[in-house]
C-alpha cells in the first residue's frame, strides 16, 4: 500500500499542479463580485480553482465590487489591487500571493477617473437594463445610476428599469446606489451587453457583517437629491426602539420636520400639517387612515414594504389632492428564485409572510398580522380606552370591563413580468381595528343617599379601518419612453357607538335613569386610474406626464340618543385632470431645474384649479448645495375636526362643496443649503406655508332653547392658517456608531372668525422639537437609542360652568369656555433604547426594547367633568416605560 501511494504522488501532484496553475490571463470573469477582498479571493478559487495566498485579517478590512464581462482573472486582480494599493505575484507553484501596503482606507467608488480595459470600440452608447436584489431577484425601484467621472446619472423606475444615453466610452464605469444595499461598481467594456445590462445588489449585512468601514452605504435614512425628499429602508427598522412593530411611519416621525410627540397617531403631522394633509399611496392606491391600535404603529406590515420615499413638500405634480406631504410606498413582488417564508412574534401581535415563485415569470407575495392579548396589548388598551385615569376619577370609580378588542392586517401581491418589456401586477390590502371599551362602574352603597342595586353602563366600541387595491400595466416601449397605467380602490371606514344607560341615585334617596349616547358612521370609497409617462427627450432633460381621474363617494352621520340626528351628509364627486413637469439639468449637472404644472376639475364645484410647482437644486461645491422650491396644492376630499373641549376632537372625512365646507388651498416656499462629504451631512431647509379653505365643526355655538330653528349643517365654520420654520438635520453616515440629530424650530397658526378676530395657535403647533438617533453596530449585535423633546401642543379648555332650569323643568349645563387653544400642555421628552441579536445564519434576529425608559408622564390630553357646577380636569398620560420583545425567523 504504502508503495502504490509513493508511485502515484507524482501524478496527484501533477494533477493538482494542473488546476492551481491555470493562466490567470486566459481564465475568465463573467458575474457580479461583491464584498470583502477575503470573500472576493475565496469566490475566485471556487470558480476557477486558482490558489491565492493572502493575510485574511487584513483584506477582511477591505470591501470591494466589480461586475467583469468575460475578462481575464488577471485584469480583475489589476483593477483591485490598484484600487487598494496591493499587488499580486504568480508564484512557481501555480498559486498567487496578494501582497502590498495594507491599509483600512474608505473605498473610492466615486472617483472620477475611468480605468482602462483596452482599445474603445464604441462611443455615446446607450446602457440599460433591470436592477435586482440578488438574493430574491425583486427588482429594485429608485436606484441612482451615475457615470464615473463624467455628469451623467439616472434614476431607476419603479420596476427597477433604467437607461442612460450617450454614455461618452464603452470602458467607462458605473455606480450602482441603492439605500440599504452595498454600491455596485460596473466596469463597461467592449464585449458588455449594453442594451441588457442587468445588475443585482447586495443587501447591506448579507455579506458584509464585520465591515468597519465600508463604501458609499447608508444604513437606514438618506436625504433625496430632491428638495424636501428623504428615503428610508424597511429592511434596517428592526434596529429602531419600537413599541411591539417594526413601523416605517414612526421612523419617518424621527426625521426633522416631522412631530414625534403624538404617540396617539402614526399619521405624519409635517411642518404644520395634519395627517389628513399627508398623501399616502400604497402601491397606486389611497390610504385614508394609517392607525393601528390607537395609533400606536401604522396599519402598513413592514415585510410588505420594499421601498418607501417621503417628500415634506414642495412635491412633484405627479402627486396631488394634498397640502402637506406626500408618501410613496411600493411593496414587495415576492422571491423569484425560491419559496421562501417567515414571521415576527413580539409582545403585541404574531406577523407571518410567505413568497413562491411560479416559473421564472410570476411571483407572490402574502402576508399577514394580528394582535394578541399580551400584557402589552392590555397596558395599551387600558391607557386608552374607557379603563384610563379619566374614569378611575369618577365618584364611582370601580369598574367591570368586558373587553373584546383585535386588529389586522393582510396583503397580498400577485407580479407577472412575461417579458423584459412588460410588468403587470395586483395588489391587495385590508386592515381594520375591533376595539370594545365598554365598561361597568359600580356605584357604592349609600352614595347620594341611595342604596344598592344602582348602576350604569358604558358602552364605547368602535371599528375602523381600510381596504385597498389596485392592478397596474407598466411598458418600457423603448430605451426613451415608459409608461406605468393604473386602476385602484380604496375605502376608509369609521364606526362608533357611545352610549350610557342605567339608574343613579338622585339625592333624595330615589332614582334617575339615564338614557343617552352618540353614534358616528363615516364611509369613503375611493375609485380611481391614473396613468404616468416618462419621456428621456436627451440626457438633460427629461419629460413626465400623465392623466388621472377618481370618484369619491363619502357618507357620514352623528347622531344622539338614537333618534336626534345632528349631522347626516352624503356627497360624491369627481376630481379628473392631467399633470406636465420638466426635469432639467444644466452646467454638468450642477444646476437641477423642475418646472410643472398639475390641472384639476372637480365636479361639485364645475371648477378647474391650476396648480404651477417648480424645483431648483445648485451645487456651488461638490460639497455644498443650495435649494429652493415652491407649489401651490389643493384638496378635495379633507378631514374635519369636530371640537369636543369636555372629551377631546375627533374628526370625520368629508367631500368639499365650495358651500359650507370650501376646498383647501395651500401655498408653499422653501430654501435651503447642504453640506455633504463622506461621513457627514448638514441640511438646513427654511419653510413658509399659507393655508385657506379650513374647516372645523363645532357645537359651541348652537343657539339656546327658544333661539329660533336651525340646522346643524351651519355649524361647519372656515379658516386660514400659516406654518413657517426651519428644519435643521446633522446625520454622521458611517461607521460603527452612526445616527443624526435633528432640530425645528416653527409655529402653526390659524385663524376662524367664529372664535374671533385674532390669530390663535393651531392644536398641532410645536414651537420646538429635538430629536437625537444613534446607532451601534458590534458583532452580531445592533444597539441604538432615540430621545425627543418636544414643547407643549395647545388645547382649549373649560373655565367655568353653570347651569339653567329651563320652563319644563328640565336643567341644561353651560360651559364658559377659553379662547381657542388659549392654554399649553407640559413639555414632552422620552428615551428609548433597543438591542437586536442577528443569529449566525441571517435566518433571524431576537431583540428587546425599553419605550420610555425613565417613565416620563407624558400628558396626552386633558379630560374634564362637570361635578356640582364645577370643572373638575384630569390628565390622560401617554405610556411610562414599557418594555418589548420580538423574535424573527425566516426559512432562507
Amino acid at each position: 500500500m504504502h508503495t502504490l501511494r509513493y508511485l502515484l504522488l507524482p501524478f496527484l501532484l501533477l494533477g493538482s499542479y494542473t488546476v492551481n496553475a491555470q493562466n490567470i490571463d486566459s481564465v475568465r470573469l463573467d458575474k457580479l463580485y461583491v464584498g470583502t477582498v477575503s470573500k472576493i479571493l475565496d469566490d475566485l478559487q471556487k470558480d476557477t480553482g486558482i490558489r491565492f495566498k493572502f493575510d485574511r485579517a487584513k483584506c477582511d478590512e477591505l470591501v470591494y465590487s466589480d461586475r467583469p464581462f468575460n475578462e481575464p482573472v488577471s485584469r480583475f486582480l489589476n483593477f483591485m489591487c490598484r484600487e487598494h494599493k496591493l499587488k499580486y505575484l504568480r508564484l512557481d507553484d501555480g498559486s498567487v500571493q496578494i501582497m502590498g501596503k495594507y491599509e483600512n482606507p474608505e473605498v473610492e467608488l466615486l472617483r472620477t477617473k475611468q480605468r482602462y480595459r483596452g482599445a474603445v470600440k464604441h462611443r455615446n452608447i446607450t446602457v440599460s437594463g433591470t436592477i435586482q436584489d440578488k438574493n430574491t431577484g425583486e427588482s429594485l425601484p429608485f436606484v441612482t445610476v451615475r457615470v464615473l467621472g463624467v455628469p451623467l446619472g439616472v434614476t431607476a423606475n419603479v420596476d427597477g428599469q433604467y437607461t442612460i444615453l450617450n454614455v461618452p466610452t464603452d470602458t467607462n464605469s458605473l455606480i450602482f446606489n441603492y439605500l440599504g444595499y452595498e454600491p455596485a461598481l460596473v466596469h463597461l467594456s467592449p464585449e458588455a451587453p449594453f442594451t441588457q445590462l442587468d445588475i443585482t445588489l447586495v443587501a447591506n449585512g448579507t455579506t458584509l457583517e464585520e465591515v468597519t468601514v465600508t463604501a458609499e452605504r447608508e444604513e437606514l435614512m438618506r436625504a433625496s437629491e430632491q428638495v424636501s425628499a428623504f428615503k428610508m429602508t424597511p429592511s434596517k427598522l428592526s434596529t429602531l426602539p419600537s413599541l411591539g412593530e417594526k413601523d416605517i411611519f414612526r421612523s419617518f416621525q424621527l426625521m426633522p420636520g416631522i412631530s414625534a410627540a403624538n404617540e396617539h397617531t402614526s399619521g405624519l403631522y409635517v411642518r404644520g400639517g395634519t395627517p389628513d394633509q399627508a398623501l399616502t399611496l400604497f402601491d397606486g392606491f389611497t390610504v385614508y387612515n394609517v392607525d393601528h391600535l390607537f395609533g400606536f404603529f401604522s396599519a402598513f406590515n413592514a415585510n410588505s414594504i420594499k421601498d418607501v420615499q417621503l417628500y415634506k413638500g414642495v412635491f412633484d405634480t405627479k402627486y396631488g389632492g394634498r397640502l402637506s406631504s406626500a408618501v410613496e410606498i411600493t411593496g414587495k413582488d415576492g422571491n423569484n428564485r425560491q419559496f421562501n417564508v417567515g414571521g415576527d412574534v413580539s409582545l403585541l401581535s404574531a406577523n407571518i409572510w410567505v413568497e413562491k415563485p411560479f416559473g421564472e415569470k410570476v411571483t407572490t407575495i402574502f402576508t399577514a398580522r394580528r394582535s394578541w392579548r399580551s400584557p402589552l396589548y392590555n397596558t395599551i388598551f387600558q391607557r386608552f380606552s374607557g379603563e384610563n385615569e379619566s374614569t378611575n376619577n369618577l365618584p364611582f370609580g370601580n369598574q367591570n370591563a368586558s373587553v373584546a378588542s383585535y386588529f389586522y392586517d393582510v396583503n397580498a401581491k400577485t407580479t407577472w413580468k412575461p417579458n423584459k418589456k412588460d410588468v403587470y401586477s395586483i395588489s391587495f390590502y385590508n386592515g381594520a381595528d375591533n376595539l370594545d371599551n365598554s365598561i361597568k362602574p359600580q356605584i357604592p352603597e349609600g352614595f347620594g343617599g341611595g342604596g344598592g342595586g344602582f348602576g350604569i353602563d358604558i358602552s364605547d366600541i368602535t371599528r375602523w379601518g381600510n381596504t385597498g387595491a389596485s392592478a397596474k400595466w407598466s411598458r418600457r416601449w423603448n430605451k426613451k419612453l415608459y409608461s406605468n397605467n393604473l386602476i385602484s380602490y380604496s375605502n376608509y371606514f369609521s364606526k362608533r357607538e357611545r352610549g350610557v344607560s342605567g339608574n343613579v341615585p338622585d339625592g333624595n334617596g330615589g332614582e334617575t335613569e339615564i338614557r343617552r349616547g352618540t353614534f358616528e358612521d363615516n364611509d369613503l370609497k375611493d375609485y380611481s386610474a391614473k396613468t404616468d409617462w416618462e419621456w428621456q427627450v436627451v440626457p438633460s432633460q427629461k419629460l413626465e406626464f400623465g392623466g388621472f381621474i377618481t370618484k369619491n363617494d363619502i357618507a357620514y352621520s352623528y347622531s344622539q340618543n338614537d333618534t336626534s340626528s345632528l349631522l347626516d351628509r352624503h356627497t360624491d364627486g369627481t376630481t379628473a385632470g392631467g399633470y406636465l413637469q420638466d426635469k432639467m439639468t444644466y452646467w454638468g449637472e450642477r444646476i437641477q431645474f423642475t418646472p410643472g404644472i398639475r390641472v384639476t376639475w372637480f365636479s361639485p364645484t364645475q371648477k378647474t384649479y391650476y396648480e404651477p410647482r417648480a424645483n431648483l437644486t445648485f451645487k456651488v461645491t461638490p460639497k455644498i448645495k443650495l435649494k429652493a422650491a415652491t407649489g401651490l396644492y389643493y384638496q378635495f376630499a379633507k378631514r374635519v375636526i369636530r371640537e369636543d373641549v369636555l372629551s377631546g376632537s375627533r374628526d370625520f372625512w368629508v367631500l368639499a362643496d365650495d358651500d359650507r365646507l370650501p376646498v383647501s388651498s395651500s401655498r408653499q416656499w422653501v430654501g435651503g443649503i447642504s453640506w455633504e462629504n463622506k461621513n457627514w451631512l448638514f441640511d438646513a431647509e427654511a419653510y413658509h406655508k399659507t393655508l385657506d379653505g379650513l374647516s372645523e365643526y363645532s357645537l359651541r355655538f348652537t343657539p339656546a332653547m327658544g333661539m329660533g330653528a336651525f340646522t346643524y349643517d351651519e355649524f361647519f365654520y372656515q379658516g386660514t392658517g400659516k406654518a413657517r420654520g426651519i428644519d435643521f438635520l446633522l446625520q454622521k453616515k458611517y461607521g460603527k456608531l452612526n445616527g443624526w440629530l435633528g432640530y425645528t424650530i416653527g409655529e402653526t397658526r390659524q385663524n376662524f372668525p367664529v372664535y374671533g378676530e385674532n390669530d390663535f395657535w393651531a392644536a398641532n403647533d410645536v414651537t420646538h422639537e429635538f430629536k437625537a438617533v444613534g446607532m451601534y453596530k458590534w458583532r452580531q449585535w445592533d444597539f441604538s437609542a432615540t430621545w425627543i423633546f418636544a414643547t407643549g401642543r395647545p388645547y382649549t379648555a373649560p373655565e367655568g360652568a353653570y347651569q339653567i332650569t329651563l320652563l319644563d323643568g328640565e336643567t341644561t349645563d353651560f360651559l364658559n369656555i377659553s379662547a381657542k387653544n388659549a392654554y399649553r400642555l407640559p413639555n414632552y421628552h422620552r428615551l428609548d433604547v433597543a438591542a437586536t441579536y442577528r443569529f449566525a445564519s441571517d435566518k433571524g434576529s431576537i431583540g428587546g426594547s425599553l419605550f420610555n425608559l425613565y417613565n416620563r408622564q407624558n400628558v396626552w390630553y386633558k379630560n374634564f367633568e362637570i361635578v356640582n357646577n364645577t370643572v373638575v380636569s384630569t390628565n390622560v398620560n401617554y405610556l411610562g416605560l414599557t418594555p418589548n420583545l420580538t423574535l424573527t425567523l425566516k426559512l432562507r
